[in-house]
């Protein structure tokens, strides 16, 4: 059998594929892409070639759903969630893609990279994968993969790949750097 690896990028991926497959015995793992939460467009290009290079390195099959720019798709999901239930819609718009993929090439399960960060919310994640993966006939299989989370530094220096710093979509990148003095929008004497 196979377990379908959610991947929203390089290094969570490569902080999350050993442990996963320490907790998959034999089963097969292969990734998949499919993020149209990540903005703005050069993001998602870095994350997109950062995510098809290290598969490649580590002879990983790739999976892509679209792979097209999703800023509108992304908009059109949220339904004007912009505050915190955002990123519940924000993983179930990538799970759905996720589960329906396995569930149509009769995998076993699905997870996802997103259980790397300690930043991600573990239990809501559970949820929607679990409800997703129901609804589609498959299964979502829970792993922590925080133990990688420091292991993402390593893999991105090792493979030259593009490392972020936000989750992806506009409104966390606005969330991480708000409440920063040194990127401060400057007062209006300024100018």
């Amino acid at each position: 059998m196979t377990i379908l690896l959610h991947s929203c990028c390089g290094p969570c991926l490569g902080g999350s594929i050993d442990i996963l497959k320490q907790n998959v015995g034999n089963e097969s793992v292969e990734a998949f892409w499919f993020n149209p939460n990540i903005h703005p467009y050069l993001e998602y290009r870095e994350r997109l070639l950062s995510f098809g290079k290290l598969c490649a390195a580590l002879d990983l099959k790739a999976i892509y759903g679209p792979v097209e720019y999703g800023l509108e798709y992304f908009l059109q999901k949220l339904n004007g969630k912009h505050g915190e239930e955002r990123c519940a819609q924000c993983y179930r718009m990538r799970f759905e893609d996720a589960a329906r993929t396995a569930a149509r090439l009769n995998y076993r399960a699905f997870t996802t990279t997103l259980l790397v960060s300690p930043y991600q919310q573990h239990e809501l994640i559970k949820e929607v994968g679990t409800k997703t993966a129901r609804e589609f006939g498959t299964e979502f299989f829970y792993c922590d993969f925080r133990p990688g989370f420091r292991n993402t530094h390593e893999v991105a220096r090792t493979h030259e790949l593009y490392k972020q710093k936000y989750c992806g979509c506009i409104f966390s990148e606005f969330d991480r750097y708000k409440n920063d003095k040194k990127h401060a929008l400057p007062p209006l004497n300024f100018f």
